[in-house]
């Protein structure tokens, strides 16, 4: 094959070569090492677990009680409202769910500019269920020490059983946290017959897809879906600063560091306070080292504080060798008067101030919102035309959405031109939450208005006093 100038290609012969003997392969990839966390009991762990306590409590308990006659909290997708507890929702009003976004937004920012990944170490999904799937596997298999030795020995009958009842009771968790979360968008006791019956096909599979995403993520995926698959990690150090409170390690205290006992003089010896104990790093979920400083992968959670400071109270150190604290505070021997005073600076006061007001202004909206709201359809198959008694009609077609949960009867008036009528036989009752579509005419005396397209106002008023009251704009249209 010969290129268009006519010219030969040169090609450059590439021949492969044999491994001489002593050298070795070189892997470009690691392989993920499993993380064996060891348990600990202290400050921060005790706060884990009760926010675990106070997020499952809310999670697997909202669906079962009850508002009056209907669910608390329910995203009823088929019918299309969304109940939250006094509040019906419709699809009109995805502003709100915009709202609530941005708001959730803004507070994750300032949280993380205040005091780093709280979130993720105390209240996010993923940290919650593997702190859960662990608690399981602790109960089950036993400590750091146990699991490891377990896993590297071979299938004894202790490992089978083992393994066996954990995997019981981490397909338990799951099937019934798919469940739970199945049941905030179908009704969650119609939903319980119709997977004991074996009905809705759709409702299973969400279940099972649910209740895998859990088992895999908490059960095996661990520290890695934070590392590797949430975005929170990458972008997180856009919104650090050198005064943002984090999980710190105090180098100028603990270095150098060097294994002891209790009985040697550190001082004297030319040591930091730091013994080595690597403690820190086994109690760590996501398995590192808090001693290289801050990295990516720390979700914030405080256990190698609990840790270090069980071991300094051992050693009779002073506690904080780990500790949240700031860089800046770190580097010059900050005291907590001094790191409280830098938590308000200008970005966490432009945070605070615009959260607080979009959430006032949400929850203004919200309470005066009108339960009541409506949409008016023209009927194009006649646009104007002449009825008895010599009058115009144009005919329209309005949507009446009800947002209480009582039964409303609706009067319904026009204004906008001279003599405008309303044709309609009576009052309208629509049920609660409900829409119903009603047509209505708009007459006028022929001749009273110049032809063309003029702007009308249906007005529609609860009969209930407070049930409702609001207005839309229309055109009425005069032929030429």
């Amino acid at each position: 094959m010969q290129p268009d100038n006519g010219k030969p290609r040169k090609i450059i012969p590439i021949t492969p070569v044999e491994p001489e003997d002593g050298d070795k392969m070189v892997a470009m990839f690691a392989s993920e090492q499993k993380v064996y966390s060891r348990s600990i009991s202290g400050f921060f762990s005790r706060w884990r677990w009760a926010m675990v306590f106070l997020t499952q409590l809310f999670f697997y308990g909202m669906p079962w009680l009850q508002w009056g006659q209907r669910q608390m909290v329910l995203f009823d997708l088929e019918a299309r409202r969304f109940y939250l507890f006094g509040l019906v929702l419709y699809p009109q009003d995805f502003i709100y769910l915009t709202g609530l976004l941005i708001i959730s937004a803004l507070a994750l920012f300032l949280f993380t500019a205040v005091a780093g990944r709280l979130w993720c170490g105390f209240s996010c999904p993923q940290t919650v269920y593997t702190e859960i799937f662990m608690w399981i596997e602790r109960k089950v298999e036993g400590d750091r020490s146990a699991r490891m030795r377990i896993d590297k020995s071979g299938w004894t009958f202790e490992k089978i059983w083992k393994k066996s009842l954990k995997q019981f009771l981490w397909i338990a968790v799951s099937l019934w946290t798919g469940f739970t979360f199945v049941g905030f968008f179908v009704p969650i006791r119609e939903l319980g017959s119709q997977l004991l019956e074996l009905q809705g096909n759709w409702q299973i599979f969400w279940v099972l897809f649910y209740g895998f995403a859990t088992y895999g993520n908490a059960g095996y995926m661990r520290e890695q879906v934070c590392k590797y698959m949430c975005p929170y990690a990458r972008f997180q150090s856009a919104m650090f600063d050198k005064d943002t409170m984090i999980v710190s390690y105090d180098g100028q205290r603990g270095e150098p560091r060097a294994p002891r006992t209790k009985q040697v003089d550190a001082k004297a010896q030319g040591l930091g306070d730091c013994i080595d104990c690597k403690l820190c790093v086994q109690v760590c979920p996501v398995g590192i080292d808090i001693r290289n400083g801050l990295q990516y992968e720390c979700i914030g959670c405080g256990l190698c504080i609990d840790a270090c400071n069980s071991v300094m109270d051992k050693m009779g150190y002073a506690r904080g060798l780990i500790r949240m604290s700031t860089q800046n505070a770190i580097a010059r021997a900050w005291k907590q008067a001094q790191i409280i005073r830098r938590v308000f600076r200008p970005r966490v006061l432009i945070y605070t101030v615009v959260l607080l007001g979009l959430s006032a202004a949400m929850i203004a909206s919200l309470i005066l919102r009108e339960p009541l709201k409506l949409n008016v359809i023209r009927d194009r198959a006649s646009l104007s035309r002449i009825v008895a008694g010599g009058k115009l009609e144009n005919v329209y077609r309005l949507q009446i959405m009800n947002a209480t949960e009582q039964e409303q009867r609706y009067r319904i008036t026009a204004t906008g031109l001279d003599g405008l009528e309303v044709v309609l036989e009576d009052e309208v009752v629509v049920g609660p939450a409900e829409t119903r579509g009603v047509p209505v005419g708009l007459q006028i005396p022929y001749g009273s208005a110049a032809p063309g397209s003029h702007t009308v106002y249906f007005n529609v008023d609860a009969v209930t006093a407070g049930a409702g009251r609001t207005s839309e704009k229309a055109v009425f249209l005069v032929p030429r």
